[in-house]
């Protein structure tokens, strides 16, 4: 299926009318049942994980006897797919780890390409008022591909779980069949396989794109299945590519939306983090741990990758995390006050560069002007970005200041980073709730009568007993930030080509002359490799 799928590594990155995919078209023209069929196996070979049989060949049949998906759909499908293992090995790669499936691992990148599929509707086909969308509703109707919908895709977001009353799935019934499956076991098979690329991609498209499925996630007690894989890929971002970090970091904002799953992980306590290396992590909440590793992600952008969308998206999770923060940990507290000093540092040398360029006379006045229009752009950028970081400490203090008593102290500790921008424009209504902060506690330590030096202990042990009596008096009410998700247009640019890299990273051999749906590296080495350069 993977090789008759193939013919769009022969198209352009923008699926257009003229493309041709004779065996994915006629996948799409299927019957409403077969397509649901189709669907729930794959995720079911994806969740089971079951071995390939030692007799070199097996049968696809249904598991109630009947005659099996692929052989009701033709008997050319069923043949190729019966072929031996042998032939189906020559064309995808056996993985060397024994506990994998390549059935489970292929099964799910056959989903991938089927759902992202995108058919565009030809200038002399009539345009149907339904079973179409436009791939940019901001476009003009006539200048926007309009796409047919997608079966596939759909059946995927209406999935239901199995453990649902009968009467739920039987009342969809009249919109067509409805795939059932357990959630329990796709989110345990998600968490176990969150490591491989392709199920994240899996995840994400089922918390973008099936509602139910989301609420299911969010109500799980037991978010550190799913989270802590993700963290742990997120503290490892060097080793990982920029399209993986992006994917891993909008799932956490899609979940960040909901203001449960923001106050279920400052109450799941980790007895211990043993992949985090920078120090011992015991009896650390979810929550502490997710804001250490964003922060730790921001500043690895902010020294190697430079990229403005990352540090957004990270921003943008940890500003919906912030009115919902709960005994936040010392380090966590630490890290969140150092992110502002380390982005403040940045925008200082910006601004410094800016005001050199603009007293520095030059001969080439036009290169000057777009260097100096790069460092406005840029320093532009680093006043949101401090802004953000200043809303986050602002919320935490204003609506959760006696649950965080670390957070007080590290503001403290380190107040003078503050100092700087207490008169910008930008940041004074906020810097004055922070200072009313300050004030507050500074005063009570001046009151404090103390034999001998102030200790992290004898500071922490006031700001707890103040915390106490804080009322918020003379603190400004904003409006809380909140960002949400919401796909770019035209997404079938980045998922078409990055589905397909996925498969040609395992392996699937396919002629790099041929390929026209992404650039490609073309190599003379032919030693395998666990991540080829396409």
């Amino acid at each position: 299926m993977l090789v008759l799928m193939s013919t769009q590594l022969c198209s352009g990155p923008s699926p257009e009318p003229k493309d041709v995919h004779p065996f994915i078209d006629a996948a799409m023209l299927q019957d409403s049942s077969i397509v649901a069929s189709v669907v729930q196996k794959l995720l079911l070979n994806f969740v089971r994980r079951p071995q390939i049989p030692s007799n070199g060949s097996h049968p696809v049949f249904s598991d109630d006897g009947g005659p099996g998906v692929l052989q009701r759909v033709g008997s050319a499908a069923a043949n190729f797919v019966l072929l031996p293992y042998y032939t189906f090995n020559y064309f995808v790669s056996a993985s060397a780890e024994g506990t994998t499936s390549q059935l489970a691992d292929n099964s799910l990148l056959v989903l991938l390409i089927l759902i992202y599929y995108r058919k565009c509707i030809s200038m002399n086909e009539s345009i149907p008022t339904d079973g179409v969308y436009m791939s940019d509703s901001n476009t003009n109707v006539k200048d926007a591909p309009a796409f047919h919908e997608n079966p596939y895709c759909k059946a995927l977001n209406n999935a239901k779980d199995i453990q649902f009353d009968h009467a739920d799935v039987e009342g969809n019934a009249q919109n067509g069949p409805v795939v059932s499956l357990s959630f329990a076991s796709l989110f345990d098979a998600l968490g176990t396989c969150l490591k491989d690329e392709s199920s994240v991609l899996l995840l994400y498209s089922l918390v973008h794109g099936n509602c139910d499925f989301q609420e299911y996630v969010l109500v799980r007690t037991d978010l550190d299945t799913l989270l802590m894989p993700i963290l742990e890929m997120l503290y490892n971002a060097s080793r990982k590519t920029s399209n993986q970090i992006y994917m891993l970091l909008i799932i956490l904002l899609i979940l960040s939306q909901d203001s449960t799953f923001n106050a279920s992980v400052h109450k799941l306590v980790l007895p211990s983090v043993p992949w985090y290396q920078e120090r011992l992590m015991h009896q650390t909440s979810l929550g502490s741990l997710m804001v250490v590793v964003l922060i730790r992600t921001i500043k690895y952008n902010l020294s190697k990758l430079r990229d403005v969308y990352l540090h957004t998206n990270c921003l943008a999770i940890l500003a919906n995390m912030g009115p919902h923060a709960h005994k936040l940990s010392a380090y966590a507290s630490q890290r969140l006050v150092s992110l502002f000093d380390m982005l403040s540092r940045k925008y200082a040398k910006l601004a410094e560069l800016k005001n050199d360029k603009a007293l520095k006379v030059t001969p080439d006045q036009m290169e000057a002007d777009i260097i100096s229009d790069d460092t406005s752009t840029e320093l532009h950028i680093y006043t949101d970005f401090l802004r953000i970081v200043l809303e986050i400490i602002n919320a935490i203090l204003t609506y959760a200041l006696p649950r965080n008593p670390e957070v007080v102290y590290a503001v403290l500790h380190r107040q003078e980073v503050f100092q700087p921008f207490k008169n910008h424009p930008r940041f004074n209504e906020l810097l004055e709730n922070i200072y009313t902060v300050l004030d507050f506690f500074n005063s009570r330590m001046d009151m404090q009568q103390l034999d001998g030096e102030w200790s992290v202990d004898k500071v922490l042990e006031l700001i707890n007993k103040n915390c106490r009596s804080w009322r918020g008096e003379g603190m400004k009410m904003f409006t809380q930030l909140r960002f949400t998700y919401e796909q770019e247009s035209h997404p079938e640019e980045f998922f078409i080509p990055y589905a397909w890299r996925l498969i040609l990273s395992r392996g699937f051999s396919f002629n790099p002359g041929a390929i026209n749906l992404f650039p490609v590296e073309i190599h003379v080495d032919d030693s395998p490799s666990s991540e080829q350069k396409v």
